[in-house]
């Protein structure tokens, strides 16, 4: 009787299955046209490797806190020259449109240097070489002042032992603030070539915004359902416009401020008032307290004009506050914005609470923001 032959070799002759592989064929090569292969997961491990990328995001940016600065710098200034790049394209290819743009910013910051740097930096200096001079000015007047109030009876002790006890405090206090503009120098020499590379880091992140602008577009609009995607464009154009002028609106403000009270402090008599004028411009930064914080070395420093310096100067500042906190950020701001002034002054308050000096900085536009998306969700969401 002749053996068995297995079932499985018939079929394999039949052409039922195919033959087994041969060890010395090289392998197939794969099917590029073959869909993946899904891989099935729970509800709960998708949301578990969702909040550990996001968990993995916050610590990278704790780790290298100069990765959102580099990300936001870019991003304000891809929005600053996105209105002439657009007004540019109309008349040239965009890639052309974005140099030109870049040139311009750069002709305006090299006009800049060569004009109001060398100013500043020659004033500044020597604002801080008359430091000990106007430390020693401020305290023959405190001495007066103090005398005159001892002889009134007004204090409760000598105004020896006052006048002691603040030179003790301010001894303290100018050797931290000493130490601290040591450290801070060598940390400039040695940081020069970090800054170098985060401004070329901004200004590529800016061109890459502006020169890809469109594809991140439609990526962000092919990502979301087509019956949204109306939606989602109305949304992303409101951000931009609300983000755009708010940074142009900033720039205005900061412009306006520096500008007067330089002016200002050079009409009443005042020295350095164009480095004073600058410190005003960085000050403004912050809403509404900005105007009282940049009138601090002025009238320090008005104090060894004369007392009418001193008077002067105390008008000037509460004017631009009033310009500052009245006109400019109410017209220019709030418009963007479109909150009561409140509201932003809380919100730079809670910032500052929350996140310090970086928190009163990005107060207002997180507050921009905010606000058009409660715009964008109070038209839209309804109850079932």
């Amino acid at each position: 009787m002749p053996p068995r032959v297995p079932a499985s070799i018939h079929k394999e002759k039949s052409g039922i299955l195919p033959p087994e592989p041969d060890d010395s064929s090289p392998p197939a090569e794969p099917d590029s046209t073959r869909k993946p292969t899904p891989i099935a997961i729970s509800r709960t491990a998708r949301n578990l490797l969702i909040a550990a990328a996001i968990l993995i995001l916050l610590l990278l940016i704790w780790a290298v806190p100069i990765l959102p600065v580099v990300l936001l710098g870019g991003f304000a200034v891809a929005l600053v020259l996105s209105f002439p790049v657009q007004f540019l394209a109309q008349f040239m290819p965009r890639t052309l449109a974005i140099l030109l743009a870049f040139l311009i910013l750069l002709a305006a910051l090299l006009l800049f240097a060569y004009g109001l740097a060398p100013i500043f930096i020659e004033q500044s200096r020597d604002l801080i070489a008359a430091l000990p001079q106007l430390m020693r000015d401020l305290e023959a007047l405190l001495v007066h002042t103090l005398e005159a109030l001892d002889r009134s009876g007004v204090l409760p002790t000598t105004a020896q032992d006052v006048i002691n006890r603040l030179g003790q405090d301010l001894e303290a206090s100018f050797g931290v603030i000493a130490e601290n503009i040591v450290g801070g120098t060598v940390g400039i020499v040695f940081g020069t070539f970090s800054f170098a590379l985060t401004l070329f880091a901004i200004i590529f992140i800016a061109a890459s915004l502006l020169a890809n602008s469109r594809d991140f577009k439609a990526s962000y609009l092919t990502s979301v359902p087509v019956r949204y995607r109306h939606d989602a464009l109305e949304l992303w154009d409101d951000l931009a416009l609300a983000l755009s002028r708010y940074l142009s609106g900033l720039g205005l403000i900061l412009i306006i401020q520096g500008a007067v009270s330089a002016v200002a402090l050079a009409l009443i008599g005042v020295p350095y008032s164009v480095a004073l004028g600058a410190w005003v411009s960085i000050t403004a930064v912050i809403p509404f307290l900005g105007a009282w914080l940049g009138a601090i070395p002025a009238l320090f420093v008005a104090f060894s004009v004369s007392p009418t310096a001193v008077v002067l100067t105390a008008v000037v500042f509460i004017v631009i506050q009033q310009l500052e906190g009245n006109v400019l950020t109410p017209r220019i701001q709030g418009q963007t914005i479109r909150v009561p002034s409140v509201i932003v002054f809380l919100a730079v308050i809670a910032g500052g609470a929350l996140a310090g000096i970086i928190g009163v900085l990005f107060a207002v536009p997180a507050l921009a923001v905010l606000r058009v998306i409660f715009d964008f969700l109070r038209v839209r969401l309804r109850t079932k």
